[in-house]
């Protein structure tokens, strides 16, 4: 019924920037928070921001925080993840999630409603 659409993914050097989107595409639902998560090869989901939707409040994992920012445009329902700096290690396939309703944890995957199919960010050394 929801769809989650992630695109703005692509190679880019150490140092780079590069900007993703996330639109929700069907039916229409209220948001809690939205938030984006990633995953390398071998390795388990991550979280990296949430967005509280109404306040708009942000949280990002220490791994991220001061060169990425979450933002999101209410008319849209859409979100983004503004990636500076960015490192080898940032490698990863990028999803975003809705978490419709407040739930015990916005930094577990496991908690999250509907998820995107991804997008993949590479970063070169």
């Amino acid at each position: 019924q929801v769809q989650l659409v992630e695109s703005g993914g692509g190679l880019v050097q150490a140092g780079d920037s590069l900007t993703l989107s996330c639109a929700v595409s069907g039916r229409t639902f209220s948001t809690y928070a939205m938030g984006w998560f990633r995953q390398a090869p071998g390795k388990e989901r991550e979280f990296v921001a949430v967005i509280f939707w109404s306040s708009g409040i942000t949280y990002y994992a220490d791994s991220v925080k001061g060169r990425f920012t979450i933002s999101r445009d209410n008319a849209k329902d859409s979100v983004y993840l503004q990636m500076n700096s960015l490192k080898p290690e940032d490698t990863a396939v990028y999803y975003c999630a809705a978490q419709k309703v407040a739930r015990r944890s916005t930094v577990d995957a496991g908690r999250y409603d509907c998820w995107g199919q991804g997008t993949q960010v590479t970063v070169s050394s």
